[in-house]
């Protein structure tokens, strides 16, 4: 058996497990097909003589090609499940989804994952659907492996039917936060009064903070004074799977701005800057 021939049989039995994560990731078999063959791509350019756990590379490799392919869907509708899922040996390893085992390879589990974001819809299937380890899955989602536990226990809870804040329009808000990052950056004064609502209110934590926002700001009128110019390199993304806004340098997250958007106005702004909170927050940027 040639070199190759023996890649390609010890790839063939992955292949049931890979489509399976892949299927349980994306919610379609086209594209889980899809990434099981660039997987396969991948591998064979790859230099396997450094690879120790072929398996465990698969998986991780499958992984990023399918949050890269999750991220890109991002803004466009998902594609519907289809009925049956792919089969799967493997037990579900975590004891605190036995709520959910019955489910775990069913039509189910696989709606409840689209509400979900790119990284906590991974971060869940890998871990807790097929016993992939923290340490394993941060370096696919570019955490560190307490954030990915993080990540993790915060799609478990939406899985497991943790209530969530519901009756917020994600269309509108991500128009009412653009808005107010054209007007800043702009530093149109009157159209961020248009877009404030009297009463807002602006809360900055002790990472913020450290970069000179204030503790509290409150009213329209200093609110916009204090944005006015200043927005320049704020980007519109997806915070948690909510339109908000990130300040970056050389590519990482300095301050994140999440929005609580009433009637059409922005109410309040968190300013987040705290460390472990800029680990463990999911990011998906926007177009504006």
């Amino acid at each position: 058996m040639t070199g190759d021939d023996w890649l390609a049989t010890r790839f063939e039995e992955n292949r049931d497990r890979l489509r399976a994560v892949a299927y349980r990731i994306l919610g379609s078999e086209p594209e889980a097909e899809d990434a099981v063959q660039e997987t396969w791509i991948r591998l064979s350019r790859s230099d396997t003589g450094s690879i120790d756990n072929l398996g465990g590379w698969l998986t991780t490799v499958v992984g990023r090609i399918c949050l890269d392919m999750l991220r890109t869907r991002r803004g466009r509708p998902e594609l519907p499940v289809g009925e049956h899922s792919p089969g799967l040996a493997d037990d579900v390893p975590d004891p605190e989804l036995e709520a959910v085992q019955a489910d775990s390879v069913g039509l189910a589990l696989l709606v409840v994952l689209q509400t979900l974001s790119p990284a906590e819809r991974l971060a869940f299937v890998l871990h807790d659907l097929f016993a992939v380890p923290f340490e394993d899955i941060a370096p696919i989602i570019r955490k560190s492996p307490a954030a990915a536990r993080q990540i993790a226990s915060r799609a478990r809870r939406r899985v497991r039917g943790t209530p969530e804040p519901t009756g917020v329009d994600v269309v509108r808000q991500k128009e009412v936060v653009n808005a107010f990052l054209m007007a800043a950056r702009g530093a149109d004064f009157s159209a961020l009064l248009e877009v404030l609502d009297p009463d807002v209110v602006v809360r900055a934590d002790a990472g913020a903070g450290a970069y000179g926002s204030e503790a509290v700001l409150t009213g329209a009128a200093s609110v916009a004074r204090e944005f006015t110019g200043r927005a320049a390199a704020a980007k519109l993304v997806l915070v948690d799977g909510m339109p908000g806004l990130v300040w970056m340098q050389r590519g990482e997250p300095l301050i994140v701005f999440s929005f609580t958007v009433t009637d059409g106005r922005v109410a309040a702004i968190d300013l987040r800057g705290d460390k472990e909170y800029l680990e463990s927050v999911d990011l998906v940027t926007l177009k504006a």
